[in-house]
């Protein structure tokens, strides 16, 4: 069983004992935690927090523990049921709320679950929000309210129509471009929440044929839900036989979006903010800004329109923070996180189909043809499981003193310059591993780039 505690939430697998996996303790006490820092931060005008889940089979459980718990901490709870993790963000600003839950454990597989946390600007808690509440968890300082006090629950679903009527209203969303394109769509909803409100924005947008995968929102994933390369036989199959534009792949909270392109190949999930990216500056100049282990094409596609691309450490808060420091237009990360403020400072992966279809219909190209527009870099993503009771960081200070000549950065792990490219080293916020990111001007050049100093990391593991 593992149970993760961090400053964006609580993460773990279902059942065992109380600190080993996500058990109903641990969910009321990190829960608690949590309220106790909404109270402290006074607003008493309003005591709303916002709670919406993924369709992950422990969800009805955990969101019943989440809102009784808010409940005896005097706050109330608008619930509104199955919903995206970037619906929830929206509802926060829109309701006006003290903050929100989200019960998600995104791309782990479907025996996890997590809370993620949110403050009232619907954004992610900040690392020193977040070390905040791990203390008041870490030492029970939490009180309840009597009983004259309690919160109470309001159940209100349905703001997906909220936020598909924002996406729509959006200047740069072309109904028009995409209906005249008839496309043909394919979908992977990864058993989640995604398989409804994909295709029902699909079909606002004015999209002539959905193809339905993994569409039913059972919680039980059909295939390992990250939407990586390994994992989208089903999606690359329904295209080619569909004869589909474009195949769409999201995980199960759907704040990350994966492209298939209409030949069976794939757009590759770096190149999702890439090409989106692309389009907004095409409408609207200004900079943009991913994390330091995605592709630097943003940086080239940046400089095509006159905008300068900046570098985050890894994580949508950071990613985001930057974003408002540079006034950025468009921003996220190479995983299929997509931000776009216009709509609002969080990973969409809606907006990014709705982006996306836009800038695929104005350019009248095939999607192979539209990314072969873009720098074909490669990256090669690795992970290091790391032993019982390794410290990470320790291993990363020894990687810094070899590789001394060659760090660029160390804000976020390790930033290494080497000859041919790039490469990152950084542990995992959420799993006991260290992430290797390499990128080079093809698979062999990033693969070598990644295989020394996973070398390294094994030498002095």
């Amino acid at each position: 069983m593992t149970l993760i505690k961090s400053i964006s939430g609580i993460r773990g697998t279902i059942g065992g004992a109380p600190g080993e996996g996500l058990s109903p303790i641990d969910v009321v006490k990190f829960t608690s935690g949590y309220g106790e820092w909404i109270k402290r931060k006074g607003n008493k005008d309003s005591r709303m927090i916002i709670v919406g889940r993924d369709a992950r089979v422990s969800g009805d459980i955990v969101n019943r523990l989440v809102t009784a718990t808010l409940n005896g901490m005097g706050l109330d709870v608008t619930d509104i049921g199955m919903a995206t993790t970037p619906t929830v963000e929206m509802v926060v600003i829109h309701e006006n709320a003290r903050g929100g839950i989200i019960l998600t454990a995104s791309h782990n597989p479907e025996n996890w679950n997590a809370l993620k946390l949110l403050n009232e600007s619907g954004e992610f808690i900040s690392d020193a929000d977040g070390r905040d509440i791990l203390t008041i968890v870490e030492n029970n300082d939490f009180l309840f309210s009597e009983v004259d006090n309690l919160g109470k629950i309001i159940t209100k679903p349905g703001y997906e129509e909220l936020h598909f009527n924002r996406i729509i209203d959006l200047p740069e969303v072309d109904i028009d471009a995409i209906r005249s394109a008839g496309f043909t769509v394919a979908v992977d909803g990864v058993n989640s929440v995604g398989g409804t409100v994909v295709p029902d924005l699909l079909e606002r947008l004015g999209v002539k044929s959905v193809i339905r995968v993994n569409c039913e929102p059972t919680g039980h994933f059909s295939h390992n839900p990250e939407p990586l390369p390994e994992n989208l036989g089903q999606i690359v199959s329904a295209v080619k036989e569909s004869g589909a534009d474009v195949g769409f792949v999201v995980d199960p909270d759907v704040d990350r979006l994966a492209i298939v392109n209409e030949d069976g190949s794939l757009f590759n999930e770096e190149y999702t903010l890439v090409a989106c990216s692309d389009y907004i500056l095409s409408k609207r100049a200004g900079n943009t800004v991913s994390n330091m282990s995605s592709t630097r094409a943003l940086r080239d596609v940046t400089s095509v329109y006159g905008g300068e691309w900046y570098a985050s450490a890894v994580g949508e808060v950071n990613v985001v923070k930057k974003m408002k420091e540079v006034n950025a237009v468009i921003g996220g990360e190479g995983n299929g996180g997509v931000i776009f403020p216009a709509l609002h400072y969080g990973r969409d992966a809606l907006v990014g189909i709705a982006l996306f279809l836009s800038h695929l219909a104005q350019s009248r190209l095939k999607c192979s043809e539209l990314r072969f527009k873009y720098p074909q870099y490669v990256i090669s993503k690795n992970k290091i499981s790391l032993p019982e009771g390794t410290n990470p960081d320790a291993i990363i200070e020894l990687l810094a003193v070899e590789y001394e000549k060659s760090v660029a950065n160390s804000d976020d792990g390790l930033l290494l310059e080497i000859e041919g490219g790039w490469v990152q080293v950084r542990k995992s916020n959420t799993e006991p591993i260290i992430r290797v990111y390499s990128e080079g001007n093809n698979q062999a050049d990033a693969d070598s780039l990644a295989a020394g100093i996973i070398k390294s990391v094994k030498n002095h593991l």
